[in-house]
């Protein structure tokens, strides 16, 4: 037997909670892993409280990463005893994630741990830190360049925020930091941001086109803040999206893309290649600062998840939640 979050659905009742759960339980997979840390991100506060339909089949085991060690693997790249990490693939949503004590998955979601990251260190990033290193590779591969001049992040208080802050200015990129929680500033300057602004003053509808200010932007967070941050962004600027914390709609003109030449590029951390993933990976391994990641990171345990979820969605968390499922 193993203990995890278990979210159930009877008769339009929501419920998730802290359970018991026999082996015999799980899931089909060709590796079952021992979990040693997972994390809590917005969509497993999302799935854990109900408050948007992301869980697609029940019951559910929440938590969209986890690191562990395999424990049996059928699958001819892992064996016994080797460290492994997974986000993405619709686990904590539609295959049993990783809130749990134990996982049964598709081998060909999970990647190696990289050797000099231990696995709270890897949850410590989580797919949060990933999708922040994807955003960077993607503005990278499209001639983002320190030179270029200032990065606007959005949503920088958040788990993809703050990573992304830490990441371009050990790059040696110039920072803005949009944030609802301005008394956080002397937290974001320490990441590396530069300048704060308030996000109000991007949050509201606004003109198709805007003053130039930014020459590329990671965004978070949706709706009009991308929308004003596309009109914001200088001549041939690039803009990675990659969250709808505000909301999924994008309210917006063509005018940012065909006057000033600017790229909005998608990014999906769900359902990458495993080359893709294995790079990004390794670029985290080497391009963060580990020490920073206490200053970003709040631990918990499996039994505080639920009531800390609800705090994730009302914006009272700041940075990233690991979890150690052992405790």
């Amino acid at each position: 037997m193993f203990n995890a979050i278990l979210i159930e659905k009877n008769d339009d009742v929501y419920q998730s909670n802290l359970t018991e759960i026999q082996d015999t339980q799980l899931p089909e997979g060709d590796v079952t892993v021992r979990v040693a840390y997972s994390t809590l991100n917005y969509k497993d506060g999302l799935a854990i409280t109900g408050r948007s339909p992301v869980v697609r089949t029940f019951p559910m085991i929440p938590g969209i990463d986890l690191a562990g060690t395999v424990e049996t693997s059928n699958h001819p790249r892992y064996k016994a005893g080797d460290k492994v990490l997974l986000n993405g693939w619709s686990v904590g949503e539609k295959y049993w994630g990783g809130l749990s004590q134990k996982a049964r998955l598709n081998g060909d979601w999970l990647i190696p741990l990289p050797e000099s990251m231990t696995e709270r260190q890897a949850m410590a990033i989580g797919t949060a830190g990933y999708t922040a290193m994807l955003c960077l590779i993607a503005l990278e591969r499209n001639g983002l360049t320190p030179e270029r001049g200032e990065i606007l992040v959005t949503g920088a208080n958040g788990g993809v925020g703050s990573f992304a802050i830490a990441l371009l200015a050990n790059q040696a990129y110039s920072v803005t930091a949009s944030t609802g929680r301005l008394e956080e500033a002397e937290y974001l300057k320490g990441l590396g941001a530069m300048t704060i602004i308030d996000r109000a003053e991007l949050s509201s509808p606004g003109r198709p086109l805007g003053k130039e200010r930014w020459a590329a932007a990671i965004d978070s967070v949706g709706s009009h803040t991308l929308a004003n941050v596309c009109a914001s962004t200088c001549e041939d600027g690039l803009v990675a999206t990659c969250g709808l914390a505000q909301g999924m709609d994008f309210p917006a003109t063509v005018a940012p893309f065909i006057l000033r030449g600017v790229s909005l590029l998608g990014i999906n951390s769900v359902t990458r290649p495993y080359d893709e993933r294995v790079e990004a990976w390794q670029r985290l391994s080497t391009s963060l600062d580990m020490t920073q990641l206490d200053a970003i990171t709040r631990e918990i345990g499996l039994s505080e998840v639920i009531p800390t979820a609800s705090e994730l969605l009302d914006g009272k968390v700041r940075g990233r939640i690991v979890v150690d499922v052992n405790r």
